[in-house]
């Protein structure tokens, strides 16, 4: 829930924020959108489509005051958001972000190999 003061304040990183306090930065959204804004990540992205019916489920037409205003509003817009990444620095997934990278090779260091035991390592 770390990033709902974005969808509060409208400051964050989505278009909307850099258009007017870091211009550098790129205001579009990855959909082709040539304007991102809040009310376009959580009503209309399609990179979103899946996911916003958690926001669905608490209002129909996806109403900011009735998802802010309520404890099952704010656990859908953070189930929304840790699914979809949207309103983070990253745009990946809280979920994403917390799987281990597969090793290269063998199995994960905290299998043991076949035979290994601890009275072989000393």
């Amino acid at each position: 829930m770390e990033y709902q003061w974005c969808i509060e304040t409208g400051h964050g990183y989505i278009g909307e924020y850099y258009s007017q306090f870091v211009p550098s930065k790129n205001i579009d959204c990855p959909c082709g959108e040539l304007f991102q804004t809040r009310e376009h990540i959580l009503r209309e992205c399609p990179l979103y489509e899946e996911q916003r019916g958690i926001l669905r489920n608490v209002s129909r037409t996806i109403y900011l005051p009735d998802i802010l205003g309520t404890k099952e509003g704010i656990t859908a817009l953070s189930e929304f958001m840790e699914n979809t990444g949207a309103f983070t620095r990253t745009g990946q997934p809280q979920n994403e972000k917390l799987a281990p990278e597969p090793e290269e090779e063998g199995g994960e260091w905290w299998e043991e190999e076949e035979g290994d035991t601890e009275d072989e390592h000393g």
